[in-house]
């Protein structure tokens, strides 16, 4: 088809939306380890699982052979508000770097909570209601999970617990007062509030805080409260397996137009966008029906992937959720207070960790200097203010489509552009004052986090 055919936007119709999210674990041959109870070091029952999270998508997060879940109609009818989100083909970004390359995103900062984590949300809140709860907690890191869930819980008639890490409860009150318009109580962690917390503070005086911390003291508050669970917004497969909606409608927009991306390139935190993304994608290359470039990129100051070990290890500051096998810096890592506050977290989610270890991708780690001058660039072409999490995308995009310009060659980039960065002028600021740093770990400080992992027999 003749490029001048395909539009700037290319959006689907509410009938191509699809009718169900995809687990890639069922075509993954190696299949991410299980989940291990912290008492017993075993696999993890049903039953335990069920106490901390909604029975529902406690299942979703034990089954690994099911290929396809079918979204129930309500959440589906939620997502119409906001879904299909569109496809972009960044024509201004290409011609400002002279690049052959066609570079294309997609955009999930449509909606109120400004990013992709109401795609979870919404599903989790509904699983809640439908259990019949009162209500939920969480963490959040940025702030968009908290909003996301805020937002859905209000939807639904549900109470709603944020504890939200330290440094961006204070580096970003704006996106703290959406939440608590939407009803939300939120909390800074490490806080007071909880036995974990009171614990970290004692451990760590003056800590900013850590994605780690806050998912300890939400899961203890909701384990303290009869009909309140736990609902994480990345990290585990459940959360993955709902995000597999943005991955599945870049398949259908890209197929729609007859396009074939040469790399797909996401931010990586925890895993949920990138996960999402990439899953219908990597499936392709698990059924040898295609191959791809594969590439999460992480902040340098919490290099889980390209610095970290792939071990079991506690979700956990607190130790108190169960292990995950994952590649991780240790459940004792409190990164430093970067302004990506949604990537602060110190590990992998199991399925990006178990495909980034058998070779289908790859991982890069980038400054957050260079992280703002790439969104400062992408901002000024493309006219959207990307989050310093997606910037991260945004940075390697561009790096490969100059690769491109310096060979001549024409690939295709496709990365996520996970939400806005309206709520993130403070850390837009620092880099416009020339104040802001980079910060990578030193050995000795990755030895530290290391040493938090538990051992034991076949976990060294």
């Amino acid at each position: 088809m003749e490029e001048k055919k395909i539009p700037y936007k290319i959006y689907l119709s509410e009938d191509e939306m699809p009718r169900a999210w995809y687990n890639v674990r069922a075509d993954m041959t190696n299949k991410p380890a299980p989940l291990l109870d912290g008492e017993t070091m075993q696999p993890i029952t049903l039953e335990k699982l069920s106490e901390v999270f909604c029975e529902e998508l406690a299942r979703q997060e034990m089954d690994d052979t099911t290929a396809w879940f079918e979204i129930p109609e309500e959440i589906r009818n939620f997502y119409k508000m906001y879904r299909p989100s569109p496809l972009v083909r960044a024509y201004c970004l290409e011609e400002k770097l002279g690049t052959p390359a066609h570079i294309y995103y997609k955009f999930e900062g449509n909606n109120t909570s400004g990013s992709h984590k109401l795609n979870s949300a919404i599903a989790q809140a509904y699983y809640a209601k439908r259990q019949g709860l009162k209500g939920v907690t969480t963490e959040t890191g940025a702030g968009q999970w908290g909003t996301a869930l805020s937002m859905a819980c209000a939807y639904l008639g549900l109470d709603c617990e944020v504890f939200m890490v330290k440094c961006s409860y204070e580096q970003k009150p704006f996106r703290r007062e959406v939440m608590r318009t939407y009803g939300a109580n939120v909390t800074p962690s490490p806080s007071n509030t909880t036995a974990v917390g009171r614990k970290i503070l004692e451990q760590f005086p003056g800590t900013s805080g850590s994605l780690g911390c806050a998912i300890s003291e939400a899961v203890e508050a909701a384990t303290s409260r009869e009909g309140y669970r736990y609902v994480l917004g990345s990290v585990l497969s459940q959360v993955l397996l709902h995000q597999t909606i943005i991955g599945l409608e870049t398949q259908t927009a890209l197929r729609k137009y007859g396009i074939k991306p040469d790399m797909i390139i996401g931010c990586a935190g925890g895993g949920s966008n990138l996960g999402g993304l990439i899953a219908p994608f990597a499936g392709e290359m698990l059924r040898g029906e295609a191959n791809y470039q594969l590439i999460a990129v992480e902040p340098a100051s919490c290099p889980s992937l390209t610095r970290g070990v792939y071990r079991y290890d506690y979700c956990d500051t607190g130790a108190i959720c169960p292990l995950q096998k994952m590649y991780t810096l240790g459940n004792g890592f409190i990164p430093a207070a970067t302004h990506s506050g949604g990537l602060r977290y110190h590990g992998m989610s199991a399925i990006v960790s178990q495909l980034y270890e058998d070779g289908l991708m790859e991982a890069r780690s980038v400054a957050q200097t260079d992280v703002f001058a790439a969104a400062q660039e992408f901002a000024k072409c493309e006219g959207i203010l990307p989050a310093p999490e997606s910037s991260h995308a945004i940075k390697v995009a561009i790096d490969e489509a100059l690769k491109c310009k310096e060979t001549g060659e024409s690939k295709t980039i496709v990365f996520g552009l996970t939400g806005t960065g309206y709520f993130d002028m403070m850390s837009y600021g620092k880099f416009n004052d020339g104040l802001m740093t980079d910060y990578v770990p030193t050995e000795e400080e990755l030895r530290r986090g290391f040493d938090s992992i538990p051992k034991f027999p076949g976990n060294e």
